[in-house]
């Protein structure tokens, strides 16, 4: 799913060429323009900028010619530096902006550069990320070697020299494969670079050598010189020390040239926009505001009061159960201190129906939920896929939180498997503005069974880099919490070279014990029943499937199982809860099957119950476990956090009867389960009761 998605979006024909552009917050004063980047990628190459810099400007995307939703055409002269200027133009006019800046990359760089020269009333500024630029600058030799061989055949096409004539007509894939593993060459980059393969493979060779053969404006330095020296807009050359494409001596010479304020990304490579989105947006955002006369923020001073913001993951409804707890808890010891919340639907509606603040930027928040809903098959989740392939959301999301931290003062920040928090903060530890609390009830990555070594090495490269992270910044994190107990922890490798995940987590976390909400009292739980309107003599089974949308595929099939459990079950009351995302109407759900939708206070009913089917979701499985009731749990397919860890935790506490989502398919086969889940007595491990005071008071620590 996109982190936001185009008010408009058409063609403008140029050379007979049609380019296709996206407009964002179509309304706005101020107009950033990614100009049509290098063809050998399309506008997807700025997937992290557009979301964020939409929600301050309006933003338009132009994909090049022979690549993305453009036209294709093998005519160099589609390329050439004077058609992509029109081009540049040429969207402007077409939607009727005046002026705009400028924003590219290597060569397109150059392009929007030569667009500042000739089109000045056009352009307020240029952003020219590691530009290609006409000086004297000398290419990287190995890179000079292939081109110098461009048009010979040769016997080895190997790495740089398949940047050739003869081999990229049939195998541009494989060269840029090579290729941009070069220009990503930061630890850690698997996502980036399968979303610049998954762009170069939208284009063909012979577009790539079309390209190569374009007219460039001029072939000589002193041109190319005095052409930038005419500019008179503001530039920005942003530039990676290990950029293996254009060499540092080209950035210099066009700040020489410009005037252009020089930021230098340690570390990075060719594509700091996609490895390092954080910086380039920031660097973006302000060049735009100096240009238009917008000052930098001034922050609000600090409160006589101490002020948390708290950062609830808004995937299903678990884990703001377990932090109003943890938050009341805070408020009981510390009653002069305030908690805003930066979260989303459904977590959003939840906590302002409870009464509790929920900060206006909340609604610049690209959704999570969304997105993992969008991922989702019949009760099938890949959910390191589905992380992974957030990314762009995660980049909007953290922008968000970083605007409002730099306009108003926290005194804490908490974030529970706020994941994008975590991850840019311990990228850019320079951006900690306050006492930081993590929180997560699990630790590592897990690959699936079926997801082959391809996903084993995934997922302990990204243990590798949480590794590394807490490694390089060890006190980034002012207090970890753990959600549980030592035990809870599975005992499993992180990958590689790696310690074990039960050892680290050990060593860099502290345990809260396990964290919920205020307890009904298993004493009095007739009298529960009889408030929520549960009769006596009535077996009720709670059928649920939490927040997040996903699941309306298992209550179908629990409700199959209606007519043979009831017949095994003298009265049976069975009660389909679908949560606040699960169109209830649209269920079709067996005669005598009660449905409700949102139900705020669903714990209680789950204490109420008799027996309860449920996901593998770890909120509401120790719920029920720490109620003593009879349940079935049905993780979710590849939902590896489903699948390993809330097992691993269950199994511990001789909690619950897990099922198959294939075994549901039959109905006698459900009710046999819940009969047996009816019958067996409950042994479970007891749940310790003071989890949200032992994390409150380790927050506070941090305050």
């Amino acid at each position: 799913m996109r982190a936001r998605e185009p008010d408009s979006e058409g063609t403008v024909e140029v050379g007979g060429v049609g380019l296709a552009w996206e407009s964002f917050n179509d309304g706005a004063a101020s107009t950033v323009l990614f100009v049509p980047i290098d063809t050998c990628v399309h506008s997807g190459a700025w997937k992290g900028q557009v979301a964020y810099l939409a929600q301050h400007f309006r933003v338009v995307t132009v994909d090049p010619p022979g690549n993305g939703r453009s036209g294709r055409s093998v005519d160099p002269q589609a390329y050439a530096d004077s058609t992509m200027v029109a081009s540049t133009v040429a969207v402007l006019h077409h939607l009727g902006i005046d002026r705009a800046v400028l924003v590219g990359v290597c060569v397109s760089a150059w392009q929007a550069l030569l667009t500042a020269a000739l089109h000045p009333d056009r352009v307020q500024g240029v952003v020219a990320v590691g530009p290609w630029v006409r000086d004297e600058t000398e290419p990287f030799p190995v890179r000079q070697d292939a081109m110098r061989h461009f048009e010979e055949e040769r016997d080895d096409y190997s790495q740089w020299r398949g940047a050739n004539r003869h081999y990229l007509a049939d195998h541009w894939q494989d060269y840029a494969e090579f290729f941009f593993d070069q220009m990503l060459p930061e630890p850690h980059s698997t996502k980036q670079l399968e979303d610049i393969l998954g762009f170069t493979g939208e284009t063909t060779g012979s577009v790539i050598i079309a390209e190569h053969d374009a007219p460039r404006w001029t072939d000589s330095p002193a041109e190319a010189e005095r052409l930038l020296r005419t500019i008179t807009a503001p530039v920005l050359v942003i530039q990676g020390t290990a950029d293996l494409c254009q060499p540092e001596g080209r950035s210099r010479s066009v700040v020489a040239w410009t005037g252009a304020e020089h930021l230098v990304i340690e570390g990075s490579g060719h594509l700091p926009m996609a490895r390092y989105p954080v910086v380039v947006n920031r660097a973006i955002k302000a060049l735009v505001d100096r240009v238009n006369d917008v000052p930098p923020p001034r922050r609000t001073p600090s409160r006589r009061r101490p002020r948390a913001l708290y950062l609830s993951s808004p995937i299903g409804l678990g884990h703001v159960r377990r932090d109003l707890a943890v938050a009341d808890a805070m408020r009981r010891m510390r009653p002069d201190l305030e908690v805003e919340w930066l979260t989303q639907s459904p977590v959003a509606d939840f906590l302002e129906a409870r009464g509790e603040t929920v900060h206006p930027a909340s609604r610049l928040l690209a959704s999570e939920s969304g997105h993992f809903e969008a991922e989702c098959g019949e009760h099938d989740l890949h959910a390191f896929d589905a992380v992974r392939r957030m990314d762009e959301v995660l980049v909007n999301n953290f922008m968000v939180f970083d605007d409002l931290v730099d306009r108003e003062t926290f005194d804490l920040w908490v974030g529970d498997e706020a994941w994008d928090l975590d991850h840019f903060l311990h990228e850019h530890p320079s951006l900690k503005r306050a006492p930081f609390v993590w929180m997560t009830d699990f630790v590592g990555w897990v690959p699936m069974p079926d997801g082959g070594e391809r996903e084993a090495f995934l997922t302990a490269d990204y243990n590798a880099e949480m590794v590394e992270h807490v490694a390089r910044a060890p006190h980034l994190r002012d207090r970890s919490v753990f959600v549980g107990d030592p035990d809870d922890v599975a005992d499993l490798p992180l990958g590689p070279g790696l310690p074990g995940t039960r050892e680290w987590t050990a060593d860099h976390f502290d345990f809260a014990g396990y964290v919920m909400g205020e307890r009904p009292d298993p004493a009095r739980r007739d009298e529960l029943r009889e408030r929520l309107g549960y009769r006596d003599g009535e077996v009720v089974c709670v059928v649920s499937v939490g927040g997040s949308g996903v699941g309306h595929h298992l209550l179908r099939r629990v409700a199959a199982a209606y007519d043979p459990l009831a017949a095994r079950v003298p009265g049976l009351r069975m009660v389909v809860v679908t949560g606040p995302r699960i169109d209830r109407a649209a269920l079709d759900l067996p005669r005598g099957v009660e449905v409700h939708g949102f139900l705020p206070d669903l714990d209680l009913h789950h204490a109420a119950c008799d027996v309860a089917v449920v996901q593998g979701g770890l909120s509401t499985t120790m719920e029920l476990t720490a109620a003593g009731r009879p349940f079935v749990y049905v993780p979710l397919e590849h939902h590896f956090e489903q699948q390993v860890h809330v097992r691993h935790r269950l199994e511990r506490h001789r909690a619950g009867r897990a099922m198959s989502y294939a075994d549901t398919s039959d109905p006698d086969r459900v009710a046999d389960e819940l009969v047996a889940a009816l019958a067996r007595p409950v042994d479970y491990l007891p749940v310790p009761s003071d989890g949200a005071d032992r994390a409150a008071r380790l927050v506070l620590e941090a305050l």
